[in-house]
């Protein structure tokens, strides 16, 4: 082995990963030290110990002094699961998660926002590590959802918070609004709709399936469940397939195919026909109150109508939207990017809050 080599193998150690982010910032770094990284790129050998090195070096070391913590806590006779990180009294930003997700997909924001915010990000039940109750005996509905993480939200004492809501989220989160106006400091939408032109082509299977249960149940587990429509919520139409982890897809897929799931995804988007209805509510109360408004979408967003993001500019002039360059789950690939967004966004608008209070 090589001297640099050597020398490079003594300082890191770990399975290959994040290369593109390595190769992004292996410019600041010393010739010799580049030569040396190079050698062990050609070997297919990277480490977080190199990108952790590059980070520091560029200014773009990711905070270490707040761990996220992974706890539970009893609500309404269930047990909730939920990350915490960063300090708490910090501004608090509450993050609501899609399907088939749980708070795990927020992981990368908790990485970058922790030093700054502090935040919570619960499981639904029947999602992730919260409880999985049966649906013979537990309402699985948008409206549960919302009284539930209500309840979630006062026993730990989140009585301000900016709220951020992808897929689920939406239905989940403007249902807390309209509950509790008085707690919402701003609205963060990532991939969530709030208009029935948002949704997009593949809906006319579930619209089918909310006009007729019992004939079109079989068709919409195919349309909502299967391993190709797991797939498809992550990659979208992207053509840079190699910047997904295909185990963001597999995960899911084995989470939904769980004894219990396939009933409890039936039943709960079953339920999502009330959202429609509900849209016009959520609307006005947007035209009426001019929240702080930030909305991130996903460039190759296959889920929704790409249309979406300037229907909530209609609602709220001032919104702030960006389209990035990801899927539906736009963190799997743009969580450097939304990060900045998130954090430029909470400061702005924290920044307005006495003036917004005084009015």
């Amino acid at each position: 082995m090589r001297a640099p080599q050597k020398a490079l193998s003594e300082l890191v150690a770990g399975p290959k990963h994040e290369r593109s982010e390595a190769n992004a910032h292996f410019h600041i770094l010393p010739f010799g030290f580049i030569h040396a990284a190079l050698l062990h790129e050609a070997d297919g050998f990277y480490s977080a110990r190199i990108i952790s090195i590059v980070r520091r070096v560029n200014g773009k070391e990711h905070p270490m002094k707040y761990p996220t913590f992974y706890r539970t806590v009893p609500i309404d006779g269930l047990s909730i699961f939920y990350r915490e990180a960063g300090p708490k009294d910090a501004p608090t930003i509450l993050l609501l998660h899609g399907l088939p997700s749980s708070s795990r997909m927020f992981e990368p924001l908790f990485a970058r926002l922790s030093d700054r915010y502090h935040l919570v990000a619960p499981d639904y039940p029947g999602f992730g590590h919260s409880d999985w109750p049966d649906p013979k005996t537990f309402a699985y509905t948008f409206d549960h959802y919302a009284e539930i993480t209500n309840h979630f939200t006062e026993a730990l004492g989140l009585s301000r918070y900016t709220l951020y809501m992808q897929d689920y989220g939406g239905p989940v989160g403007f249902r807390m609004v309209l509950a509790h106006p008085e707690r919402v400091e701003a609205l963060i939408v990532q991939d969530a709709v709030a208009h029935n032109e948002g949704l997009g082509a593949n809906w006319k299977t579930r619209r089918a399936f909310w006009a007729d249960r019992a004939p079109n149940e079989s068709a919409l587990r195919t349309n909502l469940l299967s391993l190709a429509a797991t797939r498809t919520r992550h990659v979208g139409n992207d053509p840079n397939v190699e910047s997904y982890d295909p185990d963001l897809w597999t995960d899911e897929f084995y989470f939904l195919n769980q004894p219990g799931q396939a009933q409890i995804q039936s039943d709960l988007f079953y339920d999502y026909r009330t959202n429609v209805d509900a849209y016009p509510k959520w609307q006005a109360w947007m035209r009426e109150k001019q929240p702080p408004l930030l909305v991130i979408w996903g460039k190759y967003e296959s889920s929704f109508d790409s249309g979406e993001p300037e229907r909530f500019r209609k609602d709220v002039p001032k919104a702030e939207v960006h389209v990035v360059d990801s899927g539906h789950f736009a963190l799997d690939t743009a969580s450097e990017e939304i990060a900045a967004l998130v954090r430029n966004f909470v400061d702005s608008s924290r920044g307005e809050l006495p003036a917004r209070r005084a009015g």
